[in-house]
């Protein structure tokens, strides 16, 4: 089954939709964007969705940060999984805590993609993004490169990002085969994350997935 991770969380109202719905990972942006949490909003959110008995996975992402400030976050907010969304040199994995690291990446043949994508160590998953603009390392709602993704999920593990929404996310998961989806704009209305949307996001990926 594909996993979800519903992204650019920051309301303890939508994070306890994204779980209740299934979301098997969410995640909280601690990099300069308008999803941007400080520390103790994220705190509060963890601590909510644990309160709360759910075992949903917490994403910290971060842009280009050093890895003792991503260490220091992880330790304070209790995240699970750190998301590396910049340009970050592949060197940084030795010095950031022993867990689950997932790596943005927008298939665009730099070189500092490249010791990612031949990496065989077991904490990293790629996640394939869209491109990069001149002011956003993500959130854009931008699509993927889906060509490039197919091919790279038959090689490894992924996790397909970009431009996904409810409507096009059984298409992707039908085209692409990832191991898992990652939403934030797509979920949202007007700039702001949509109960209904989160919801029905992660019922048609859950569901897709089950289609032989």
């Amino acid at each position: 089954m594909t996993i979800v991770k519903i992204c650019g969380l920051s309301s303890p109202e939508h994070l306890l939709v994204a779980a209740a719905a299934g979301a098997d990972y969410v995640g909280l942006v601690f990099a300069p964007s308008r999803r941007q949490v400080s520390l103790s909003t994220a705190q509060r959110l963890v601590a909510t969705l644990r309160d709360a008995g759910y075992a949903t996975q917490v994403v910290g992402l971060f842009v280009n940060e050093s890895a003792a400030t991503i260490a220091a976050t992880v330790a304070t907010c209790g995240l699970d999984v750190v998301q590396l969304h910049g340009t970050e040199a592949y060197d940084i994995v030795a010095e950031l805590p022993v867990m689950p690291i997932w790596r943005a990446l927008r298939l665009n043949g730099s070189a500092d993609e490249a010791a990612w994508l031949t990496s065989s160590d077991a904490r990293i998953t790629t996640l394939v993004d869209a491109p990069m603009t001149a002011t956003q390392f993500g959130g854009t709602g931008e699509s993927a490169d889906w060509a490039a993704a197919t091919a790279l999920a038959g090689q490894r593990r992924i996790v397909l990002a970009g431009g996904l929404t409810p409507g096009n996310v059984r298409a992707a998961i039908h085209q692409v085969s990832p191991w898992g989806v990652d939403v934030s704009s797509g979920v949202e209305r007007a700039g702001y994350k949509d109960n209904g949307l989160i919801a029905a996001f992660i019922d048609l990926a859950k569901s897709t997935s089950e289609v032989v």
